[in-house]
């Protein structure tokens, strides 16, 4: 380090967050990412913060008077209205240490949970890009910087992040083979590789030179942490790379007495485990953040049959994975180690590769920063929606004169249902409109003004008999204060920020927003968030409830037929000889004519300003809403319809939700049938001879390969009180291949045969057909035939007649 300090004015973006004890002191130490470099921040004199009520702050004091502990009055109350005392700690060893002690005599702490760290950032309102100030020294390729003082930036800072996507290959023991190293960056308009895969064995001449050869598995983790000491990476990138590589990597350079040294430091990697899933481990590297690409896949909300990267890469890249003996893949890797290394070499490099073009894609660098850059949560921070709530709303519930309530402060009785499912109308139908409220459940909130705060300001009101024109009345006798408030701003804020976004065609940053206002209500329904009250859930779902009812009353007073509703969706039966141009402009009119209504309604009762939006979204030509199997329309059964079940024709276009074809317990053969068969109903064509020829194939064995099951084992084997089919297989599997074989997280491809279940790998049996023919086709035809006043039975029956 230089022995010189200079001062620095920066901005930047920031990387990682610590909080911890330094000579018996709290320090607050950041990693921010800026235009000149990479910077430490060193941030000392912070105090770990706990509030208790004043009632029991002589007590308190007189508990904790061996720490360092400053108790105060401050300007802040419950929201029981009970003045608080504020606890400061020195540092975090003296603040646990209270906290226990403080429970254990029975006294109340509130906002024990935040860490010093993430307090110092929400309280300044600083999420992923923040400004600083302080004395700089140079060390090891980044500067470090003391005597701090940050603030949130008011510009998005446009620093570039260097990403490296890494994959280790190994054995079944874990022994390792090689790492594999890939990056690829944009300079002067150019995209230019980085390309490395560190590899056990002899130098080969004639090998690609990306190659790095090291003669044991020792160097091989030495030299790992020479390739990134040298490319000195912001970002890791990579597929299960916490939970699977990096946690192997930790064991390999243990089993070797090596520090995983990887900071930006050299510090080690820190591992914390998962309270909820003792399997599953999140990782702390001092300035780098790591990535898992299925992680965030699923926070962007991304849905797919598997996560597996030769899934996932097919489905996004059109590109598959080099091994070609999928099933056997360790096998094939192992053989390739000892035979054909250079192989082996270009697989390992081929999956760095394909995570870097999956994020390039899909764009999930720039999602992950964009959702930091709103929430406050750390840049690899996987879910997050309570945390994130508690950033936004936390600094301004504080400013406001309150401490945030503990989790169960709010429990009652009280029960607060979900979204509102209307009873379906089963038919095959022409002409069906969709029309959708936007965004519904954030448009109740901004609309009615719901929030945590201002249900306790709105009660305070109604108690004291005030102006109870100050107050909006909800459900379960909750009322709302009309002013005072934070939530319906955030959303407002958030609202506009993702209108801007759609108009810049900035599709990371639109969707971060819509998943950020959407959970709010699931933060409000959820015990595990501390503003839980089923009064705040209650009023947004069964608002919802009453806004599709009033709506479904409108559209049928204008002498439409609603068919069906789900939470936000109406579904409205026209006519089938409406021509396709008059049906979308009775969508509009129906769109223009509710909000209208809507706006007018709430004006006169409530004298609020409607955020309610519908909007006409889709226009199916043809639309069925099949009815509960079992029950036989064509024979007269009573008929009643299925809920999240249906399929139309919109566009040229079959949309399926919730059937066979979307779902993944399916077999291939009956979901290409269902797309088929919808295909040719829709479309008016002759089907008949479609289904005899599936049948006569499948018996024939004609799709065998497609008539396998697979499925992900979710649960320990021995947990399963009942044997479903793909764990009788596993067992089956297990006798064979060892009792570990197939376990929690594997997933296992099966058949039904005339012997019963076994796995494919294992397969001795003919297929059971008759089983396929009646499990999965039948009840497929049978949700469409009898609208056609004909079923399975019927047209297979008339041929076997024929003979």
């Amino acid at each position: 380090m230089s022995s010189t300090a200079t001062n620095v004015i920066q901005s930047g973006k920031l990387l990682t967050r610590q909080a911890l004890d330094v000579d018996g002191r709290l320090q607050i130490r950041l990693w921010v990412k800026g235009q000149s470099g990479v910077f430490q921040l060193i941030i000392d004199d912070q105090r770990a913060t706990l509030f208790i009520e004043a009632d029991y702050a002589h007590k308190a004091k007189s508990l904790l008077v061996n720490m360092a502990v400053d108790c105060q009055a401050v300007p802040l109350k419950t929201f029981n209205q009970k003045p608080v005392f504020a606890c400061y700690f020195q540092s975090l060893q003296h603040f646990y240490r209270a906290r226990d002690v403080l429970k254990r005599e029975g006294i109340k702490c509130y906002e024990d949970d935040i860490r010093p760290d993430d307090r110092y950032l929400m309280e300044r309102f600083i999420t992923a890009d923040l400004s600083f100030i302080g004395a700089s020294q140079h060390c090891h390729r980044y500067r470090k910087v003391y005597e701090v003082k940050c603030k949130k930036t008011t510009e998005q800072n446009n620093v570039s992040l260097k990403t490296l996507s890494l994959d280790i290959e190994c054995s079944m023991e874990g022994e390792l083979y090689s790492i594999g190293l890939y990056a690829l960056a944009k300079h002067n308009n150019n995209h230019e590789e980085f390309q490395r895969v560190i590899m056990i064995g002899a130098e080969q001449a004639d090998a690609p030179s990306y190659i790095h050869w090291v003669a044991n598995e020792e160097l091989l983790l030495e030299q790992l942490l020479a390739e990134i000491n040298t490319f000195d990476p912001d970002v890791f990138i990579g597929w299960n790379v916490i939970n699977f590589d990096f946690r192997l990597l930790q064991k390999r350079f243990d089993k070797y007495g090596l520090p995983f040294a990887i900071g930006r430091d050299h510090s080690a990697v820190r591992w914390r485990q998962n309270s909820n899933a003792n399997e599953h481990y999140f990782l702390d590297i001092a300035g780098r953040v790591v990535l898992d690409g299925i992680d965030v896949l699923k926070t962007a909300t991304y849905q797919f049959a598997s996560f597996s990267l030769d899934f996932i890469a097919q489905q996004l890249l059109g590109k598959k994975k080099q091994v070609t003996d999928v099933e056997n893949r360790v096998k094939e890797i192992t053989d390739n180690f000892h035979h054909n290394k250079t192989a082996l070499a270009a697989y390992n490099l081929e999956d760095c590769r394909l995570v870097s073009l999956i994020f390039a894609k899909e764009q999930l660098l720039e999602f992950a920063l964009l959702r930091a850059s709103l929430t406050g949560l750390t840049i690899d921070r996987v879910g997050g929606s309570v945390a994130a709530f508690t950033n936004l709303y936390l600094p301004k519930l504080h400013r406001s004169g309150y401490v945030a309530p503990n989790m169960g402060d709010g429990n009652s009785d009280l029960v607060s249902p979900g979204g509102y499912v209307m009873d379906s109308l089963p038919g095959l139908y022409d002409n069906v409109l969709v029309l959708d409220f936007k965004s519904l459940y954030p448009s109740i909130i901004r609309t009615f003004k719901i929030d945590p705060m201002g249900l306790i300001e709105g009660m305070q009101v109604k108690a004291q008999q005030e102006d109870v024109s100050q107050v909006i009345p909800a459900f379960d006798d909750a009322y709302f204060s009309r002013e005072a408030h934070f939530l319906p701003d955030i959303i407002t804020n958030l609202w506009q920020e993702r209108d801007k976004a759609k108009q810049q065609k900035n599709a990371p940053l639109s969707q971060a927003i819509k998943i950020i206002m959407n959970s709010f209500y699931g933060v409000l329904g959820s015990t595990g968030c501390r503003f839980f009250d089923p009064r705040l859930s209650g009023a947004i779902t069964k608002r919802g409830h009453e806004i599709l009812k009033t709506t479904k009353q409108w559209i049928e007073a204008q002498g439409y037929r609603v068919i069906y509703g789900d939470t936000d969706s109406i579904f409205v039966y026209l006519d089938n000889d409406l021509a396709n141009a008059e049906s979308l402009k009775l969508g509009k009119q129906l769109e223009g004519y509710i909000n209208e209504r809507w706006q007018e309604t709430l004006q006169e009762k409530y004298q609020l300003d409607c955020y309610l939006e519908i909007e006409f979204e889709t226009h199916f030509s043809k639309f069925l809403m099949p009815t509960i199997r079992g029950l036989d329309i064509a024979k007269g059964g009573k008929s009643i319809g299925t809920k999240k079940r249906y399929a139309g024709l919109a566009d040229d276009k079959i949309v399926f939700k919730g059937m066979e074809t979307v779902r993944s317990d399916w077999t291939e053969t009956a979901k290409l049938f269902q797309q088929q068969l919808y295909s040719l109903i829709f479309n008016g064509e002759p089907y008949k001879d479609y289904l005899i020829k599936l049948i006569a194939q499948i018996r024939a064995g004609d799709h065998d390969e497609q008539l396998v099951f697979s499925k992900k084992i979710r649960r320990n084997l021995q947990d399963y009180k009942n044997t479903p089919p793909h764990i009788k297989a596993c067992i089956i599997a297990n006798k064979q291949l060892g009792k570990n074989h197939y376990k929690r997280g594997s997933k296992i491809d099966y058949v039904i045969t005339v012997n019963g279940v076994q796995p494919l790998e294992m397969l001795t049996s003919p297929l059971d057909y008759d089983y396929y023919i009646d499990k999965q086709i039948k009840p497929i035809a049978n949700d469409i035939l009898p609208f056609l006043h004909t079923s399975f039975e019927q047209l297979t029956n008339s041929q076997q007649e024929l003979f």
